[in-house]
């Protein structure tokens, strides 16, 4: 435990063991394969939420969009929680993706809002797709938060392939 605290504090994303758990695990690949699914609903349901905002057209081809958006959503959200525990042995709040956990918790919470209103009719069809809008601002910031997570674990995976290389490389000339 020592040694995954002490990995942890210099920067690392993972330990050796949890990146080795990362690279065996399914759930990688499930999140690799939805990742890219869920920003597709999103920029198709994005540009039907506008259309109805600009137009007033449109309006059920754009909440139909905001709800598969959405699932995509919790689909992502339950098995990245599993893959968190893969990884990190605990299911959300892990020390390396605290903050992109916490802003996930907003996100979720936009979109299960917009779900509630749209179904209870709660606010008129315009307010409607403005919290649409409110909670993909949320996804963006939570989908930046995630690729530069992601973009630090590759170069940190490309920094310790050189030290090993190094390593390697010292080892055979002496």
């Amino acid at each position: 435990m020592a040694t995954a605290q002490r990995d942890n504090n210099n920067g690392d994303i993972y330990t050796p063991a949890q990146r080795e758990r990362r690279n065996a695990s399914v759930w990688t690949l499930v999140q690799g394969v939805l990742a890219p699914l869920q920003f597709m609903a999103f920029a198709l349901s994005l540009v039907l939420v506008i259309n109805y905002l600009a137009n007033g057209t449109g309006y059920w081809a754009a909440v139909i969009s905001v709800l598969v958006k959405t699932g995509f959503l919790y689909a992502i959200m339950v098995t990245g929680a599993i893959w968190e525990k893969v990884v990190f042995g605990r299911y959300l709040f892990a020390q390396a993706f605290f903050w992109e956990d916490v802003v996930s918790m907003l996100v979720i919470g936009l979109h299960t809002a917009y779900i509630l209103v749209w179904w209870l009719d709660a606010l008129p069809p315009t307010q409607q797709m403005w919290l649409a809008v409110v909670a993909y601002g949320s996804y963006v910031i939570n989908a930046l938060q995630f690729l530069i997570k992601f973009k630090g674990a590759r170069e940190q995976g490309d920094a310790n392939s050189r030290v090993a290389a190094l390593d390697v490389t010292a080892g055979s000339v002496g």
